[in-house]
């Protein structure tokens, strides 16, 4: 039960990893068509840190948005720490409780001359439909926030990397938009993957390789810098993701290097080619190519065909055959990332060699050589 999952998630608190808002905006200017008249859900956020909240309220009126619903559960370590809570239940415990905000309109309430965040919290304090308890432990798969899911257009959120095969199913079971942060990682798990192949989900705007800052609870000892008072860990794997157009995906690569066999050894598992780099891919070559994991933030499915995934058994759903009987024992010698039979591998220098995570593809598009 994904439940069990997040309790546990909770408990460890290595989960929580609270969005900047200026990453948030970085990514999200290029979407604002997309949010007019549309109902925003943010369904892993505590709506009074989360910076997903924050930039939706503060944005309300440019983006034309219809409604703005966010949840927290019921434990978030870092609710109401700079906004206070107003329950009329003064023994219960702010940090204990499950609550959503709904917003329908933000305006200058309190009459400085400008909407800001202090409008927000005005709001809130002072709108009694608002700002509610729920019932349940405000996880995003419970009852109570499945039926929020439902109203929703469009949901954007930085969800628990520990449920990402939870939550991303669940959000294709609706048919939901949405926007993402994820984990590169996440590309390999097969239910993500199998959308990428369908084209039912790509990378966002944001480079793989800049990675992104995020504030962390205070008892985390591992952090990057301090900031504000408050912790902030930098993590090199996440990426945005999201099922709503994005420019860069409708753009061939521009390929100019040509296939030689000396240059791009051949699989001995399997029919195709190594490539160590989505630059390195020939133009000339029309077969199946291996291919690091970060490809898919370049994949054109008009440039590029999808075969599958080269590693453990995702890779013999796609013909990826066993390790020749003679290499098997190099299999625990070389192989020490968890891999098994169904791995792509190589044999040069007369050594067994295994690359990285290796998508398979092949040009459609191929010059003749």
């Amino acid at each position: 039960m994904a439940h069990a999952t997040l309790n546990s998630a909770k408990e460890a608190k290595k989960d929580e990893f609270y969005t900047k808002l200026d990453d948030i905006a970085k990514e999200l200017k290029y979407y604002k068509q997309y949010f007019k008249d549309k109902v925003v859900l943010c369904n892993c956020d505590d709506p009074y840190e989360s910076n997903f909240f924050k930039y939706f309220a503060l944005n309300f009126n440019q983006l034309g948005l219809k409604k703005l619903i966010a949840t927290c559960y019921d434990g978030s370590p870092i609710a109401g720490d700079e906004l206070p809570l107003l329950f009329e239940i003064e023994e219960t415990e702010p940090k204990k409780i499950a609550y959503k905000v709904e917003i329908t309109e933000v305006a200058d309430y309190n009459n400085d001359g400008a909407v800001n965040m202090a409008d927000v919290q005005w709001l809130i304090q002072n709108d009694k439909n608002a700002l509610s308890l729920l019932k349940g432990n405000g996880s995003f798969d419970s009852p109570e926030c499945i039926e929020l899911l439902k109203e929703a257009d469009i949901v954007v959120t930085n969800p628990p990397f520990s449920l990402f095969r939870e939550y991303l199913a669940l959000l294709d079971k609706y048919g939901k938009l949405f926007l993402l942060i994820g984990n590169i990682n996440a590309l390999a798990y097969r239910e993500t993957f199998k959308m990428f192949q369908q084209d039912k989900i790509r990378t966002g705007y944001t480079n793989f390789n800049v990675g992104m800052f995020f504030q962390v609870p205070d008892n985390w000892e591992k952090f990057h810098h301090m900031e504000n008072g408050k912790k902030i860990a930098r993590v090199s794997t996440s990426c945005w993701l999201t099922n709503l157009p994005v420019a860069k995906h409708n753009e061939d690569l521009i390929l100019y290097k040509h296939y030689s066999p000396e240059e791009y050894p051949t699989y001995e598992n399997y029919d195709g080619i190594n490539v160590n780099a989505y630059n390195d891919i020939p133009a000339d070559y029309n077969g199946v190519m291996g291919i690091p994991l970060t490809f898919l933030d370049k994949y054109n499915p008009e440039q590029f065909e999808i075969i599958g995934l080269g590693i453990s058994n995702s890779g013999l759903e796609c013909g990826v055959r066993p390790y020749k009987p003679e290499h098997k024992k190099y299999r625990k010698e070389v192989q020490k990332r968890g891999a098994v039979d169904g791995d792509l591998y190589m044999m040069i220098n007369g050594e067994v060699t295994v690359p990285y995570t290796r998508i398979l593809i092949r040009n459609k598009k191929p010059q003749k050589p």
